[in-house]
């Protein structure tokens, strides 16, 4: 019965915090999100990666080790991937990238927080990470065709993830100021990325359910069995093991569909907007018996 308690002080915050998002952007159709979405992508996002890498008690070797981890999942997420969208007879280059980049940040982090507490923060920053600079290198690529440095440049948390990297690298200690203005920022980044979602996830429409629904269970399915395969192959235990078998069954990133917005065919975010609400929703029957099993094993 403990660990049935622990799954509701795990999820429900998460839940009822998207839920509130969903419920405004219901209610109030023309509810801006633009404030949001500024103060996350240059404010909010760096702070968090700040604080969950520096603060928590991750070292540098553990840092590399499980983005290395991360990468592995993406390249398999990506094999799979393509296989599937070429079965479907869709574009398997512009739509790859909800099927590879789970949503590590808005859900990801806090279930691997209240999961495991700042411990579990620090290895889901680690892969939070990867998927981070995966969405404005691989993610435009793919969008785009075209290969960029320039988004990456501009991107702040990619500064904060290299200062982070510096931290750990040279065994710096952190600031007490920085220590406490990080947490500031990135407990209230926790909150808004939610409710971003909740409003995000009101807003998108699914166009194509046949093909979403496929293309969701390929994203929550294969996500936690190659966690698992991780697992095993690479003999991992404790809540490490745990964080990362809860980041691989993540629902696809929204920000796949900002990024498709900004770089492919309407018909294309039409598709990847379908799939992200179809597997976000699944995701809530899916993720709980994920973290459930995490939590009973790890």
């Amino acid at each position: 019965m403990e660990l049935y308690f622990k799954l509701i002080e795990v999820l429900f915050p998460v839940f009822f915090v998207i839920g509130i998002g969903y419920w405004f952007g219901k209610s109030d159709p023309d509810f801006d999100t633009t404030f949001i979405t500024k103060f996350t992508a240059n404010i909010g996002s760096p702070g968090l990666i700040l604080f969950a890498v520096t603060t928590t008690g991750i070292n540098f070797n553990t840092f590399l080790e499980f983005f290395g981890y991360a990468l592995i999942c993406v390249a398999v997420f990506s094999i799979v991937g393509i296989l599937v969208l070429k079965l479907l007879n869709r574009d398997f280059v512009r739509e790859l990238p909800p099927l590879i980049l789970p949503n590590t940040g808005n859900m990801g982090l806090p279930i691997c927080l209240f999961a495991y507490g700042a411990s579990g923060l620090g290895i889901a920053s680690a892969i939070f990470c990867v998927i981070i600079l995966f969405h404005f290198t691989i993610g435009i690529l793919l969008a785009d065709r075209k290969f960029s440095m320039k988004p990456l440049i501009k991107n702040v948390p990619f500064y904060a993830i290299l200062i982070s990297m510096l931290f750990l690298y040279f065994e710096v200690d952190t600031p007490k100021f920085v220590e406490n203005t990080s947490m500031l920022l990135a407990y209230a980044t926790i909150f808004l990325v939610l409710m971003s979602l909740g409003v995000g996830l009101s807003k998108l429409k699914v166009f194509s359910f046949k093909n979403a629904f496929i293309l969701s269970l390929v994203r929550i399915i294969l996500g936690p069995i190659v966690g698992l395969a991780i697992i095993y192959f690479f003999k991992l235990d404790g809540f490490a093991a745990g964080v990362l078998l809860i980041q691989s069954a993540m629902p696809s990133a929204i920000l796949t569909y900002l990024v498709g917005q900004l770089y492919s065919p309407k018909e294309v975010v039409d598709s990847i907007a379908s799939t992200i609400v179809v597997s976000t929703t699944l995701s809530f029957i899916t993720v709980p018996i994920v973290v459930f099993f995490a939590l009973k094993y790890f």
